[in-house]
């Protein structure tokens, strides 16, 4: 029985962004590889996609791959390269056949391996026009770093004469991240039991609603989902704002 009926389908979240974590964990306490986590997490994200779907969230954001996951074991790291190029082959016809855009926010760098690249640019290309829900996700991506590249640009953007009188702000700054059209997640739910956000849309989710769960990953699913937004809908959202009494 899906849970989805409880939802109040007028307040869902515009935009949920999710830290898909404990894979690693989820494989140990059955005696597997690391990488056995990896893959079952395959399951876990497309019953999230379907549930985010069927809830009606416009922007669903997830984090795939960290600039800082590269100091992991040589053939994690390996493994997570052919898995995630394996992923978007074997669901992108799927994602583009239910209106869902894809897009891919991070670092293109030499690390990371051209065929993966071109698996990305073939998802995006395939989906672009698609308007029913985006989903980003986040490889080679970490917070600082793309409000970095964003504070390059405007010194770039300066040393070229483009600035013409614009001043630095928090607005000048949120239009040169990565996707500028983005809004800003309304919940950030993260699995696996940690409490933190490990460097995850670090500008974007400053008035996030943070919603942790102890399930790992591969467990999670679409009714996960909804509990968590069944949650958001029980909170004020102030944004720093007092009710007039």
């Amino acid at each position: 029985m899906s849970y989805l009926a409880d939802l109040d389908l007028s307040r869902v979240p515009s935009h949920v962004a999710i830290v898909m974590d404990g894979n690693g964990r989820w494989a140990t306490q059955r005696g597997l590889p690391r990488t056995e986590g990896h893959a079952a997490g395959e399951e876990a994200l497309f019953d999230t996609v379907d549930g985010a779907l069927e809830a009606g969230v416009k922007w669903l954001t997830v984090f795939a791959f960290s600039t800082e996951n590269w100091q992991r074991p040589a053939a994690e790291v390996s493994f997570l390269m052919r898995f995630n190029r394996g992923l978007l082959r074997r669901h992108r016809q799927e994602l583009h056949e239910k209106g869902t855009r894809v897009r891919i926010a991070g670092r293109r760098d030499w690390r990371v391996p051209g065929l993966v690249l071109r698996d990305m640019d073939e998802t995006v290309e395939m989906t672009k026009h698609n308007t029913r829900m985006t989903l980003t996700i986040a490889f080679n991506y970490g917070g600082r770093v793309e409000i970095a590249d964003a504070v390059k640009r405007i010194l770039e953007d300066h040393d070229a004469g483009r600035l013409k009188g614009e001043r630095i702000t928090p607005e000048s700054i949120s239009s040169r991240l990565y996707f500028p059209d983005m809004p800003d997640p309304d919940l950030l739910i993260r699995t696996g039991g940690e409490m933190r956000i490990s460097n995850f849309l670090l500008w974007q989710a400053a008035y996030a609603e943070l919603w942790f769960t102890p399930v790992y990953w591969p467990d999670f699913n679409r009714e996960h989902l909804f509990e968590a937004i069944r949650d958001y809908q029980k909170r004020d959202r102030r944004f720093g704002r007092i009710e007039d009494r």
